[in-house]
């Protein structure tokens, strides 16, 4: 389908199938590299055109290019830095013009690169001028910082094949394919809405009210790649979608998963956004309060995200952006209503956030009927049972000699006793002896002893059972990430045993 006039033609990265057969022999001898999970989103949509004009991972010039002016080294507007870092023990052994393989953890290789440049990323600089700040707090500069290798690579990009679903098949659709889905059905404007919530009736309404603002159809187009600390889980959350799409008129709305993994970057990020969905055929693309913004502490202004995309929308953008207030429901009109409209009638409105909402699925209670509908309430309980059917997780540190062991197996064998749930102690020597007997006490080897049992706990705590850990774990930054991972399926509870040294060492 040729593009229209906000649409430019798309960079698919893919080899042809001679080519990809050929790279798939030769790769037996390329040295190979194992992608993260945001890594793999990034290259699925460099390969599928999503991330277009983008030809690859970015090297030093269009990193620092992109950091500073927003813009590629050729002009076009670009927002967030996307690079392929690497060990720095990988990258040293890299020779100019090398092939290496980029494979996926269970070692299927959707594409390779050749080698043109291996350079080092100022983080700082990044963190300042991408995120507004080089603070820590900001959950996406912490990763940037403590997740991010030093070391990055750059050359051409060559994809075998697009990473494989074998979830929800039908919901998986590249740039090319919604572009053509959408000219079949004869949809000219088209209104994304990124999300990486679940949905209710407050954002139908208010979805509804855009597309007849703007005589738009509506495409769904939730990030279901590394979203936000806190995200319900996507497959729960497609369920929602599938859910709630039922609620809108026939042939109004599309519904499409994007292997996006969000950076948290506020008003950049919303620009990215932006971009992207673009690139997938849209024509128009909503920006909320505090849109892409992390999910605790305030970085950004509530409508910053939107006033900076807004600003930059006649700057070969090549899409609408749709800036919308918050929405509550006014129980005397029955309906949810723009903030505006609420304060400017002095009408009285019922606020009910996401946190109101996880605090009455945990307690069994019921859901206001005006606030979602009960198919999207009855996937949300599968997934948020209530607070005594939840695992969790008891994470004991402290010194070697403290006691927290020992406290441990006390606690062990008191919720054994009451055989309410499963119970797993992941004592420390245990561990040692079990999943890390290769290991030794460098900082590294302890930080991976503690994301093993991290993992660990977290798969017990998604199944309903108790995780007891007493290991010793110095490391805040390692702590830290362990709790967000079990904080995706329970409750994380961190006890510190703080028994004085001389005792420890008595």
């Amino acid at each position: 389908m040729p593009p229209t006039s906000n649409q430019p033609p798309l960079k698919n990265l893919l080899a042809d199938s001679e080519r990809a057969e050929h790279l798939k022999q030769e790769s037996l001898a390329f040295k190979s590299v194992t992608l993260s999970r945001r890594q793999l989103c990034d290259l699925e949509l460099l390969l599928n055109g999503g991330f277009t004009p983008l030809q690859g991972f970015m090297d030093r010039e269009t990193h620092e290019r992109v950091c500073d002016d927003m813009r590629l080294p050729d002009g076009t507007l670009w927002p967030i830095p996307i690079t392929l870092d690497v060990p720095r023990a990988f990258a040293d052994a890299l020779e100019p013009g090398e092939t290496i393989a980029l494979r996926d953890p269970e070692g299927f290789m959707p594409a390779v690169l050749t080698v043109e440049e291996v350079w080092r990323p100022d983080k700082k600089r990044e963190a300042e001028a991408v995120y507004g700040t080089a603070s820590d707090e900001h959950p996406g500069v912490r990763y940037l910082y403590n997740e991010v290798n030093d070391t990055c690579i750059a050359g051409r990009l060559e994809g075998i094949q697009l990473p494989l679903h074998y979830d929800f098949e039908t919901l998986w659709d590249t740039p090319e394919e919604l572009r053509r889905l959408f000219d079949k059905m004869g949809w000219r404007r088209i209104l994304a809405f990124h999300t990486s919530n679940p949905m209710h009736r407050l954002h139908r309404e208010m979805l509804l009210e855009q597309a007849r603002r703007y005589e738009a159809h509506i495409l769904l187009h939730p990030a279901v790649g590394v979203t936000k600390p806190g995200d319900l889980h996507y497959y729960a959350r497609v369920h929602c979608y599938k859910a709630i799409r039922h609620h809108f008129p026939h042939n109004l709305a599309a519904l499409s998963l994007l292997p996006l993994a969000m950076r948290m970057a506020g008003p950049r990020e919303a620009l990215w956004h932006a971009i992207v969905n673009r690139n997938f055929g849209c024509t128009h693309f909503i920006i909320g309060p505090d849109h892409a913004s992390p999910p605790s502490k305030r970085i950004y202004g509530k409508y910053d995200a939107q006033e900076f995309a807004k600003a930059c929308e006649g700057d070969d953008l090549g899409i609408e952006i749709v800036p919308v207030e918050g929405w509550r429901y006014v129980p005397a009109k029955g309906q949810f209503l723009p903030l505006g409209q609420i304060e400017a009638q002095n009408l009285e409105a019922v606020p009910y956030s996401n946190a109101n909402l996880k605090d009455a699925l945990a307690h069994n209670r019921e859901i206001p009927d005006w606030f979602s509908y009960p198919s999207v309430i009855d996937e949300l309980r599968k997934v948020y049972p209530a607070r005594s059917r939840q695992g969790f997780t008891l994470f004991f540190t402290g010194l070697s000699g403290s006691g927290k062991s020992t406290i441990a197996g006390i606690v062990f064998a008191k919720l054994v006793e009451s055989g309410n749930r499963p119970v797993s102690l992941l004592d420390g020597d245990i561990v040692r002896q079990n999943l890390s007997s290769e290991l030794g006490f460098s900082k590294e080897h302890r930080d991976l002893n503690i994301r093993r049992i991290g993992f660990v706990a977290s798969e017990i705590t998604k199944n309903g059972g108790v995780a007891i850990c007493a290991p010793i774990a110095p490391y805040k930054e390692t702590r830290r990430a362990v709790r967000e991972l079990i904080e995706q399926h329970g409750a994380f509870i961190e006890i510190h045993v703080a028994t004085p040294l001389e005792v420890c060492e008595a």
